[in-house]
């Protein structure tokens, strides 16, 4: 990404952020998405450790966040190989279920929230609220939701079905899965568990709520045996970026996670949200928008550079175009890569990943292989290249002036990238007053409120 200071700027900046730092209220949140498995072509780098199958790895790299203060660690999740090539060459490929991973890492940590994907279009209310509330209380109330609803047919499969539903009933299941959840959370309030050994009552079950929930798509009943945890339940977290995902969002999300490059689609992004949010009685801070982004850090901002290009060499273009055609609802694998993607025929297939894309390829110009190997090494979501001084300089801008609330760290070598941003770059914003210094609470819930707007 163009337009980060020079380090003489950066020093400047740094005495007049020091000067006001004290007034700053406002801080910003972040979180890092990762998954059980290789990232496109990162994993063949010579520092990335790909111990995917170890739990004190992944333990270690919790560690290292909640050293850092951030409020979670979030793992994206599919529940199949995109295809036989993503499999041989190890493109994005998920390997664990993030339910016991989020237990492994619960243990190894004591602040971190920790958020994981579970689709909505294949798992019914009740087991997913018994797994998640049972989560959120064995971690002491630091668990989310990212709530999916799953973009392949071979998913559906995998679990008896012949195909997804069609996109908008996808959320209006999700809809009822999450309402399902809330009423089964809310079943069991913190009255009802009394363990009291001299009456010898453990449980009052006149204090639980009975309820059939009868939806289109789902069906369940209430009360759920799983107490509520210190934040009660797991917050929400979405990603949609589609009209209909948008409202799911406005409906539901405590965190969301967007794909925005610029200030100006960021503030239309926001303003949009505020707007869908009052539709539903909510107000601005009942929701965290938290951009993503990429950081490569170096030494200088040529050695920096030199490292993005790097990375991109590793990526294997059948990697990117099968990831890319995955995400965007488009077969991008039989068309020329030298090919402009506002040349194609693109039918009915809109989504919010292909807005994404396509917007990223009107302003940039790019093919549709360049724009597919850095949709699949990133999302094509803003890359801060430089120095840790310029990135601190880039990040504290976006966050004063695009609207967001703080940032979805998007790591690339692991757990080389995540290490280096938090010994380089943490301490910048934490020195100018714009993210926290130690945690105020323990709950995600906590993290979230804590230098709200």
């Amino acid at each position: 990404m163009s337009g980060l200071t020079t380090d003489s700027e950066g020093t400047r900046r740094v005495r007049e952020f020091m000067g006001k730092g004290a007034a700053m209220k406002r801080q910003m949140h972040l979180i890092s998405v990762t998954h059980s498995g290789p990232l496109v072509g990162s994993w063949r780098h010579p520092e990335s450790q790909n111990a995917y199958l170890d739990a004190d790895w992944w333990a270690t790299i919790a560690q290292t966040l909640e050293a850092a203060k951030f409020d979670a660690i979030f793992f994206a999740d599919a529940q199949t190989f995109y295809n036989d090539e993503m499999a041989r060459k190890g493109g994005d490929v998920y390997l664990l279920d993030p339910v016991p991973l989020a237990a492994s890492i619960a243990k190894a940590t004591q602040r971190l929230g920790i958020g994981i994907t579970i689709s909505a279009s294949f798992f019914e209310p009740y087991g997913v609220a018994r797994a998640l509330g049972t989560l959120d209380v064995l971690s002491k109330g630091r668990m989310a939701w990212n709530v999916v609803t799953s973009v392949s047919d071979q998913e559906a499969q995998r679990f008896g079905k012949p195909r997804l539903l069609p996109k908008d009933e996808r959320y209006d299941r999700a809809d009822e899965m999450v309402d399902a959840c809330m009423q089964l959370w809310g079943s069991f309030p913190p009255d009802a568990y009394l363990a009291d050994r001299k009456r010898g009552e453990f449980i009052d079950p006149t204090r639980l709520k009975s309820f059939e929930y009868t939806g289109k798509y789902v069906k369940t009943q209430g009360p759920l045996t799983v107490p509520p945890s210190p934040q009660e339940r797991p917050l929400i977290m979405q990603a949609g970026s589609s009209e209909r995902g948008r409202q799911f969002a406005a409906r539901w999300a405590e965190i969301l996670f967007t794909f925005q490059r610029t200030q100006s689609s960021m503030r239309a992004f926001r303003a949009d949200m505020n707007r869908r949010l009052a539709q539903f009685g909510r107000a601005p801070e009942d929701c965290a928008i938290l951009p993503s982004i990429q950081v490569v850090v170096g030494e200088t901002e040529s050695i920096a550079k030199e490292k993005q290009q790097y990375l991109y060499s590793l990526v294997d273009d059948d990697v990117a175009l099968a990831r890319t055609s995955m995400s965007v609802g488009v077969d991008l694998t039989n068309v020329a890569p030298d090919q402009k993607l506002s040349d194609l025929d693109l039918g009915a297939g809109s989504t919010g990943a292909l807005d994404v894309m396509m917007s990223a390829m009107a302003g940039e110009n790019l093919s549709i292989i360049e724009a597919a190997r850095r949709y699949a090494l990133n999302s094509l979501c803003p890359e801060l290249v430089g120095t840790p001084l310029q990135v601190a300089d880039k990040m504290q801008e976006m966050f004063e002036e695009w609207g967001g609330d703080g940032f979805i760290l998007s790591p690339h070598v692991l757990p080389a990238s995540l290490e280096e941003f938090a010994r380089s770059v943490v301490p910048i914003l934490q020195e100018r007053g714009i993210f926290r210094t130690d945690y105020v609470g323990s709950t995600l819930r906590d993290h979230l409120k804590q230098g709200a707007r």
